[in-house]
């Protein structure tokens, strides 16, 4: 199916989103999706001052991927919502809102579109890129025992993207994918010391390793088609075979053991998960409140390349849209 004139409202009223489970994703030259979030806060009583920070909604363009548009609402009488940029380039919203009585919604739909065409995400060279991505972050301190892997993989010979790719690999062989065994404060050393995790342990075990081996690499928070709550991987920094000065972020997904393909949409990048949590604040109570949340990524439209030189009209399957839940303890 061709993108054609798609826009927010008519992409949030066709329920019937598309299966993805049977696209072939290395013919996919084009496709669009669309992300419903639902954050709901409860508190047992009032509280004053929330300010929030939610890392939800996609950069502008980033590669072949282009955000659409989007809409935000909030369920409060009173409320002051910012966008800006933080210090890595993602986009932050800042919500500041003074009195909630016992609960606040914060509801996102999204629309993003993915260009296989205009894949390679590009960055100019930067001496700053070094001193963020190969230097450990509060989640990624090495310790012995990720020292002597990192030497191991390192003495096999390869370099550069290869190198990277065998760690990604060796992290998805290494690990036990494990619910409940982490929580998003536990280091990449605790997590490798338990061989247990979720992608956040996979991706920051893999940062930890790469920066080891001498290989810029960031963590990137964003969608995986499927997948219940946010997902994450890792992005490695290498130089373009091609065009001198300019670098390369390759995206590689240790959870999964393979390189990210179309079915992944990227949201924030950063140096750990605490630069890019989707969801951050402050208020002033004397209690904590309860975070819930609800998710939706799906399918709205693809195209695969070969489509256009056989002069055939793809018809893709569609079905319900698949509602991924999540629930969390973390407060504003």
């Amino acid at each position: 199916m061709k993108h054609g004139s798609l826009d927010l409202e008519t992409a949030i009223a066709a329920v019937d989103l598309l299966a993805h489970h049977g696209v072939d994703w290395s013919r996919v030259r084009h496709s669009t999706y669309l992300i419903h979030q639902h954050l709901h806060y409860e508190y047992p009583g009032s509280v004053n001052d929330l300010q929030q920070r939610l890392m939800i909604l996609p950069p502008q363009r980033y590669g072949g991927q282009c955000l659409l548009d989007h809409r935000l609402t909030v369920t409060n009488p009173t409320v002051e919502t910012s966008y800006g940029e933080d210090n890595f380039g993602n986009t932050e919203i800042t919500i500041s809102v003074p009195y909630i009585e016992r609960a606040i919604d914060f509801e996102a739909w999204i629309l993003v579109e993915r260009c296989a065409e205009q894949e390679a995400v590009q960055l100019p060279f930067d001496p700053l890129i070094g001193e963020r991505f190969l230097q450990p972050s509060s989640l990624t301190q090495p310790d012995d025992a990720l020292r002597q892997a990192a030497a191991m993989l390192k003495a096999q010979g390869q370099r550069g993207l290869a190198l990277a790719q065998q760690i990604n690999e060796w992290v998805y062989q290494s690990m036990d994918y494990t619910h409940e065994a982490t929580t998003i404060r536990t280091t990449a050393a605790q997590a490798f010391a338990l061989k247990q995790g979720v992608c956040q342990d996979y991706a920051q075990i893999m940062l930890v390793l790469c920066r080891l081996c001498d290989i810029p690499a960031r963590y990137v928070s964003g969608h995986l088609l499927g997948e219940g709550g946010t997902h994450a991987w890792v992005e490695v920094i290498v130089p373009a075979e091609d065009q001198p000065g300019t670098l390369l972020a390759v995206p590689l997904d240790p959870t999964h053991g393979r390189r990210a393909n179309m079915g992944y949409i990227t949201i924030a990048t950063g140096r750990d998960y605490f630069d890019v949590a989707p969801t951050s604040g402050t208020f002033r109570a004397s209690y904590s409140g309860q975070l819930s949340v609800r998710k939706t990524v799906g399918l709205t439209t693809y195209e695969y390349a070969d489509t256009i030189q056989l002069g055939a009209t793809h018809q893709p399957t569609r079905t319900a849209p698949e509602r991924d839940e999540e629930e969390s303890d973390e407060v504003a």
